[in-house]
């Protein structure tokens, strides 16, 4: 199972299971400690030059071809697999920063780690 979330949310530990921030990042004003955050593995995230790319104006359909292109990149793909193992063991809740998880970059990353 895998859950997405705002990493600005209180911690759910019963439904939470493994925690991992997707975002390149670290949240502005959240103390490591308050984030509950077990993993951040930041080859998974957008580059800085596509998510500049993106904030300046870029359609969200051209991100997600831009964003499931890196994610095709050999030592993101090790990592890929990383976190679907972690999935089959139990939920993992994929973490960001941004105001609605579901139409972000996580939901894209959700989406190809259940597939």
């Amino acid at each position: 199972m895998i859950r997405l979330r705002r990493v600005y949310d209180p911690p759910e530990p019963e439904a939470d299971g493994v925690r991992v921030l997707v975002d390149r990042l670290w949240p502005r004003g959240l103390s490591k400690e308050a984030a509950g955050v077990d993993e951040w593995p930041r080859a998974v995230a957008p580059s800085t030059e596509l998510r500049k790319w993106f904030h300046g104006g870029g359609s969200a359909g051209e991100f997600r071809r831009r964003y499931e292109a890196e994610l095709g990149a050999p030592e993101v793909v090790a990592e890929l697999d990383r976190l679907r193992a972690l999935a089959v063991a139990g939920p993992v809740t994929l973490l960001t920063a941004v105001k609605d998880p579901g139409a972000s970059h996580a939901a894209v990353l959700a989406e190809l780690l259940r597939d």
